[in-house]
């Protein structure tokens, strides 16, 4: 028979992949699948603190639900005001680095790794993501290992981002692309007619 082109119980996970001993990867998900999972949503402190206690650098005034899904919280870090909504997964099994004041909408999955499939052996691979400060990702956006959402950037709606955005820019697709500047709303001819679309 011909050698597989993917063979699984060849994969094993490279050495220190996780960042933390197995016990600890496991004390995480039990305490996300209870005392984060299970607390009111009003309990955004709680929620703050518990992610902090296993090594996330999480700001002032941060608002996560408590649905969202952190696969290791010590790879990630959120500044000040930010948001993360219901259902969002942010799988940090690279690091991911979200800015100030963004907001990062419900059912987004930000995906900081990728399978080597050119390798029978479907090696893992960490990599990175930085969503800058100012960033809105609306509902159900993809963002692909790797990338850059740059400083007040705008992306759509079930957009899959494969590439680095820029920033100051609305952006959507699948791919998604820039597709015009992102006004400030200072100025009447500035104002998006049907921001609600994105």
């Amino acid at each position: 028979m011909p050698a597989p082109v993917q063979d699984l119980k060849s994969f094993v996970l490279p050495p220190n992949f996780r960042g933390r001993p197995a016990w600890f990867v496991q004390l995480w998900w039990i305490v996300q699948a209870t005392l984060f999972r299970c607390s009111p949503q009003a309990l955004y402190g709680w929620r703050r603190f518990l992610l902090r206690l296993f090594g996330a650098q999480v700001g002032r005034g941060v608002i996560i639900r408590p649905t969202v899904e952190i696969t290791y919280p010590w790879k990630l870090t959120i500044g000040d005001y930010s948001w993360i909504g219901d259902h969002a997964t942010l799988y940090t099994l690279g690091e991911i680095r979200i800015g100030h004041n963004a907001c990062i909408s419900q059912h987004c999955y930000l995906a900081a790794a990728f399978h080597d499939y050119r390798k029978p052996t479907f090696d893992m691979i960490g990599s990175w993501i930085v969503i800058e400060s100012e960033v809105w990702l609306a509902t159900r956006v993809f963002v692909a290992p790797g990338v850059t959402v740059g400083c007040g950037a705008v992306v759509g709606a079930c957009s899959v981002v494969l590439k680095d955005m820029p920033p100051m820019t609305v952006c959507a697709g699948n791919p998604a692309k820039p597709l015009r500047a992102r006004s400030t709303g200072t100025r009447a001819e500035d104002m998006d007619p049907q921001p609600e679309r994105l």
